[in-house]
């Protein structure tokens, strides 16, 4: 499956750890930054895939897992560290949950919102990846 975990480089300080995402962190150009909060521990958000764009998500604060699918096999990610990102690439199936209270996911995308280039239906994703 075409997901990656990345260390975010931080500078750690006895005042307060500083993270640092630039172009090197990320393998995209960033063009979109939006972040949930708030989200009641048995909400489930996601629920897509993206046909072009890249996804990072990072847990700011808190903790909740990411379930990701290619069609073939499944994989459960805890995000709960604010220096490290979940790389999530085209074609990949995936819902968040378990949210912990306070928690923070932010993502930073490779392209502005455009909806054709979501695939919301599950059944969908996997006749377009012809596992269907």
């Amino acid at each position: 499956m075409n997901i990656q975990i990345i260390d975010i480089p931080k500078i750690e300080d006895y005042r307060g750890n500083i993270a640092i995402i630039e172009n090197d962190v990320v393998p995209f150009d960033i063009k979109r930054v939006y972040y949930l909060f708030d989200v009641p521990s048995s909400a489930h958000r996601g629920g897509h895939s993206h046909k072009e764009q890249l996804e990072f998500l990072i847990a700011l604060s808190g903790s909740f897992d990411v379930v990701l699918k290619d069609g073939n096999e499944e994989k459960k990610v805890t995000l709960n560290k604010p220096d490290k990102g979940l790389l999530i690439t085209t074609n990949i199936w995936r819902e968040l949950e378990n949210f912990s209270s306070g928690s923070v996911c932010l993502v930073l995308a490779s392209d502005v919102f455009k909806e054709e280039d979501y695939i919301r239906n599950y059944d969908e994703f996997l006749k377009l990846n012809h596992k269907l």
